[in-house]
């Protein structure tokens, strides 16, 4: 499938810079099957030193590079649009919601195989997108989102209102390892009225445009929809723009907890609202009680993408008294999972940038008394070991006592390979006690994206839903990585979300509280309202 090449979309239009560069997409399996060949050919490609050849199924397609005043025109457009279509009615733009969810599902199929050629396994690649239309754009999202933009009271004669007003521009940064869906998810904000500017990064760009020019900008003009009110570009790194510019409002920003970190003091130093979606590094504690197949499906999730995504379980925590079958089982089932090509359907494996923090983190934890129990080896895609493979091995530590497990750095931190910690408390604590001891440790992790937790005990239930304050999203007994209807599937607090870091809804953490008080005329009560 080709999808040529596509240029920026601004105010309603394409454009394209003079002497524009263009970035092109060539499969991850060209790379992976003759890797200096096909890196080369991109070098010549992107630099102009090659023209594209329709009959070589290497290359995808490409997208024209942003320059400074690419940027600045997407950014006037969407301040030029902004108010207009904040004052679409509200009722106007969920419908456009619903039809922009349905527009996402007829695109479901082109969408997929564009992230497949990015290197994103075909499973993932479809849930991902399949499941937006479910979820993030399902109507019960919409509507309790909705439903939060606006309460209304009487107290005699006066009118008071509660409402969320639209921030204005919204500038969306996706991330490099989920760029589409994540992009996809952050333009909810368009609901509330806000209007956006997407940059679409340069690695995995051209699923992103895709997405937005031929899924998301049309259900906008059919609709009526100003020019502007969303714009894509694909460009390097523009966060200094955006900061410097008078018509950014937000910026929704994807990335590491540190430079996330050190963004929200810039971006509050400009005046403008930070909303973080940083690391992840989340706890799943399994119970003396829980379903174990249930649990141990739900962990082997943390090997989606070979460990580089944020909302997988990152350490396990097993209760003493079932730790060893739990150990036992989830060998027996991260045997099965093994590397491949993107498109074949059973691969979830991806190729591991990290290996040298991958081995680093693993030779720190066997030092310190960490026992391997599974993995730990360099794999060609065809699952043989090998020095100099693309693949990891998915690698499982067990971990004894909490006191000491953040001395490393695999419990800690949040890592991006597919080593999973698993820490067994000391046994012979009273299960009181233990589980004090394990809901204190989940609470004083300093991320604070998800947390599941695995038993079929009512008090067990309580005590943790009673004493969990850590996180943007709570499961119990339920898939730890799993996005819903109606709840927010991203946000966080701590490392994760930064200091104003909670669950997050877009549509809503792009608007801001507004108190309305109104005393009308007598003579013209009833004709104003």
């Amino acid at each position: 499938m080709k999808f040529g090449s596509l240029p920026a979309y601004i105010n309603g239009r394409d454009v394209v810079a003079d002497d524009a560069q263009f970035v092109h997409t060539v499969t991850a399996r060209a790379i992976i099957e003759d890797t200096f060949p096909s890196l080369a050919l991109k070098r010549d490609l992107d630099q102009g030193a090659a023209v594209p050849d329709a009959a070589d199924e290497r290359v995808v397609g490409a997208c024209a590079v942003a320059d400074a005043g690419t940027v600045e025109l997407a950014l006037q457009a969407a301040a030029e649009a902004a108010p207009a279509w904040a004052g679409v009615p509200l009722r106007d733009r969920i419908e456009i919601g619903r039809l922009l969810a349905d527009r996402i599902s007829q695109h479901l199929d082109p969408l997929v195989e564009l992230l497949v050629a990015e290197g994103t396994p075909r499973s993932a690649a479809q849930g991902m997108i399949g499941g937006l239309p479910l979820t993030s754009w399902s109507p019960e999202t919409l509507e309790w989102c909705a439903g939060q933009l606006e309460f209304r009271r009487q107290d005699g004669d006066r009118e008071m209102i509660l409402r969320r007003v639209p921030d204005g521009v919204v500038c969306i940064n996706p991330p490099q390892n989920a760029a589409t869906v994540n992009a996809l998810n952050g333009l909810t904000a368009l609901l509330s009225g806000n209007t956006a500017v997407v940059r679409a990064p340069r690695g995995v760009a051209l699923s992103c445009m895709y997405a937005i020019r031929e899924v998301v900008a049309p259900v906008l003009a059919e609709a009526g929809a100003p020019p502007g009110t969303v714009n894509v570009l694909c460009g390097p790194p523009m966060l200094d723009a955006w900061l410097a510019s008078p018509h950014v409002n937000d910026v929704l920003y994807f990335g590491g907890s540190k430079k996330g970190m050190e963004f929200e003091r810039d971006c509050i130093a400009t005046g403008k609202k930070p909303i973080l979606e940083l690391a992840g590094n989340d706890c799943c504690v399994v119970w003396r009680d829980a379903d174990l197949d249930a649990a141990i499906d739900s962990i082997t999730h943390f090997f989606l993408n070979s460990g580089q995504i944020c909302n997988v379980p990152n350490q396990v925590i097993a209760h003493p008294a079932i730790a060893d079958e739990l150990l036992d089982r989830l060998t027996v089932a991260i045997k099965e999972i093994q590397p491949g090509y993107p498109e074949e359907p059973e691969v979830v494996l991806t190729p591991v940038l990290g290996v040298d923090w991958f081995y680093g983190c693993l030779g720190e934890a066997l030092g310190k008394g960490a026992r391997l129990v599974h993995g730990g080896r360099r794999l060609e895609v065809d699952g043989s070991p090998s020095d100099t493979g693309f693949f990891v091995e998915p690698t499982v530590v067990r971990v004894d006592g909490l006191d000491d497990a953040r001395s490393l750095s695999v419990v800690r931190d949040e890592t991006f390979f597919p080593l999973l910690p698993v820490i067994v408390p000391d046994a012979g604590t009273p299960d009181s006690a233990l589980l004090d001891q394990v809901l204190a440790f989940v609470n004083a992790n300093t991320y604070g994206l998800r947390n599941s937790f695995w038993s079929t005990g009512p008090e067990f239930i309580q005590r943790v839903l009673d004493g969990v304050t850590n996180g943007g999203n709570l499961k119990i007994n339920d898939s730890h990585d799993g996005f819903l209807p109606f709840l927010p599937n991203q946000g966080g607090t701590g490392l994760t979300g930064g200091a104003f870091g909670e669950a997050s809804h877009p549509m809503l953490r792009t608007t801001h509280l507004q108190g309305v008080s109104i005393l009308r005329p007598a003579d013209h009560r009833g004709a104003l309202r």
